[in-house]
């Protein structure tokens, strides 16, 4: 049997149970989700030792408390974040599938609401040729703009993630280090912790038959180096670091900046920090 049926047939298995399961939890008043072993589990089960050098044995995940900082005032839209996760993540390349977006605000003369639109928007494909290419277009060159900006959006990495209450199976976790990941071998696409994720981070890929979604590219900064999409912003409008360090980037820019989360009255504790955004931005 080769390895694309086991893991099928593992999924198809996984699907019924899990959806089962599921089922029961809720006529248990959701008390009852099934105590799947994560990787966080496992990894504890195995020891502490274990337990403090998951992923790799270089990597102490029990000392780090990973967050992320955007602002708002320095996006330019250049989209190369956009570019650079999809690269280096290996996501499909069309108009529907990321882990990280831009999104443009605009404000009319007379209007008092935002006209919101991103690189997905079929006139900004337009302008762009492809699918595969991003770019914002010059619909507004003659229009009275009185304000307008980009905002990136990402997985917030929530401290009380609505995605893993939902998972029937234990695929979606939160890490030691305040990472929320999916197991795709664990996942069994049922879609729950898409329709759950209050912020629209997460996509369904339809080749893969798993939910995805961003990492905070975590095979990178368990090995000390930055998010991608931190890598190529050439106007640091975004930062990323470690909230146990206190001299550390994201730590000066929580503390120097009246910061904001968006939805914080979902209740999900997003640990994605911004600065220069307004009421429109949800």
């Amino acid at each position: 049997m080769t390895n694309d049926r086991k893991k099928n047939g593992r999924r198809e298995f996984l699907s019924v149970t899990g959806k089962a399961l599921a089922g029961l939890s809720v006529v248990a008043g959701g008390a009852g989700l099934l105590s799947c072993r994560t990787a966080v589990e496992d990894s504890a089960a195995a020891g502490s030792d274990a337990a403090a050098s998951f992923p790799t044995p270089d990597y102490d995940w029990t000392k780090h408390r990973w967050a992320y900082g955007i602002d708002a005032t320095k996006c330019i839209g250049c989209l190369r974040c956009v570019e650079a996760c999809k690269t280096e993540n290996n996501v499909v390349r069309d108009a529907t599938h990321f882990r990280t977006w831009v999104e443009r605000y605009v404000y009319l003369e007379g209007e008092e609401q935002a006209r919101v639109d991103s690189h997905s928007d079929p006139q900004n494909i337009a302008a762009s040729g492809s699918e595969a290419e991003y770019r914002f277009d010059n619909r507004y060159k003659d229009a009275k703009v009185t304000k307008a900006f980009f905002v990136p959006k990402i997985c917030n990495h929530c401290t009380h993630p609505a995605c893993v209450q939902v998972c029937p199976v234990g695929a979606t976790f939160s890490t030691e280090d305040g990472v929320v990941l999916i197991d795709h071998d664990y996942c069994i696409g049922c879609r729950y912790c898409v329709q759950a994720c209050p912020y629209g981070a997460r996509y369904f890929d339809e080749e893969e038959g798993v939910s995805d979604k961003c990492t905070w590219c975590y095979h990178r900064i368990t090995k000390g180096l930055q998010p991608v999409c931190v890598d190529v912003c050439p106007t640091r409008a975004r930062v990323f670091g470690d909230l146990n360090d206190k001299s550390s980037t994201i730590s000066e820019f929580v503390d120097n900046n009246p910061v904001q989360v968006l939805k914080p009255e979902s209740g999900n504790g997003p640990m994605c920090f911004y600065i220069g955004i307004d009421k429109d931005v949800s």
